[in-house]
């Protein structure tokens, strides 16, 4: 490479340089910097370092990171703010180590790219963050392809097709195995929305045919395709409270949206406000209980919700709630008579 190609690289090498191997705590002298860029064969003159030092403190704010110099017996120059604080970095790095949907080859890529918005001092206090679990881990590394496929749909206004896969007991080797539902038929909905719930990524979309909102787990979602058809059921999301469906619908598992009354123990108001928010209304019912009603989609998840909750809750109404309730528990009771 000619020498004045190498010098119009100066200025960028430098920023490298302060954004890879500084931080509070770390720091790079002037002669430290000539020195790392002559060994790029890039020459180098005190002043004009300084020059490029100068240039760099002025447009930092505009860069999301700020310049910083420290001086003991010389003074240290280093990256004292970037655009992602530590502790937000730590947080990145949580979230997608314990993400189930996403694979464990792609938390790691994931991971190193996360690692290089911090200096290499940093980013080996993020490598301590990730510790290996005994996490399930989705394999299925296409999720990326239909989570996009999908977004292109959404703001195409187009359908979407798929074929939906199902776990299945096997024989031989692959006792558990999955399956093309519904013999192979591929899905075509209107897809409106991706929702997070239970650590799994779902598809809200418009079924046509069935004239209702369904929800399916992308990582089920199998070669997923954009569709000519332009999306329809926009009539029936134009009032759609996505917030308030996630917590009607237990463990995304469906159901006809039932207005439900719940008593609880006055204990349980915590429970109550982590599952439904704080702004749910509750009112009280004598010294020790309160009252709420809530819209929620009747299921096994919801029974299994309130049985868990054992006497602390009570379903008051309405009545096919209370009696499908009761319904599962024989079943339950059932297993053990």
């Amino acid at each position: 490479m000619a020498k004045s190609s190498r010098q119009k690289q100066k200025l960028l090498q430098i920023l490298r340089m302060l954004m890879e191997q500084t931080d509070e705590n770390h720091g790079l002298t002037v002669a430290q910097i000539i020195e790392q860029l002559e060994s790029m064969g890039i020459s180098a003159e005190r002043k004009s370092v300084y020059d490029d030092l100068e240039v760099l403190e002025q447009f930092g704010e505009a860069m999301g990171y700020e310049l910083c110099r420290i001086k003991t017996n010389t003074v240290n120059y280093y990256i004292g703010s970037r655009q992602f604080q530590l502790a937000e970095l730590k947080l990145l790095v949580d979230s997608i180590q314990s993400s189930k949907f996403i694979t464990a080859k792609k938390s790691h890529e994931l991971i190193s790219k996360v690692e290089s918005l911090a200096s290499v001092y940093e980013g080996r206090q993020l490598q301590r963050q990730v510790y290996v679990t005994n996490r399930v881990k989705n394999p299925n590394e296409t999720i990326y392809y239909a989570v996009d496929c999908i977004h292109e749909a959404i703001s195409s206004d187009k359908k979407i097709r798929f074929s939906y896969l199902e776990w299945a007991f096997g024989q031989g080797k692959d006792k558990i195995y999955k399956r093309p539902k519904r013999e192979g038929k591929r899905y075509c909905v209107s897809p409106f929305s991706l929702s997070w719930d239970d650590e799994n990524y779902y598809l809200v979309a418009f079924d046509s045919v069935a004239q209702a909102i369904r929800h399916y787990r992308v990582d089920k979602m199998e070669k997923v395709e954009l569709s000519e058809e332009d999306r329809d059921g926009k009539d029936v999301f134009e009032n759609f409270d996505m917030a308030l469906y996630s917590k009607s619908v237990f463990g995304m598992f469906g159901g006809e949206l039932t207005d439900v009354r719940l008593r609880f123990t006055k204990d349980m108001i915590g429970v109550v406000a982590d599952r439904f928010g704080k702004d749910v209304f509750v009112r009280e019912d004598g010294e020790e209980h309160f009252i709420i009603d809530i819209k929620v989609a009747l299921s096994p998840q919801f029974f299994g919700w309130v049985f868990g909750l054992s006497s602390k809750v009570q379903i008051v109404s309405p009545k096919e709630a209370v009696e499908g309730f009761t319904a599962e528990l024989q079943k339950v009771l059932g297993n053990y008579n």
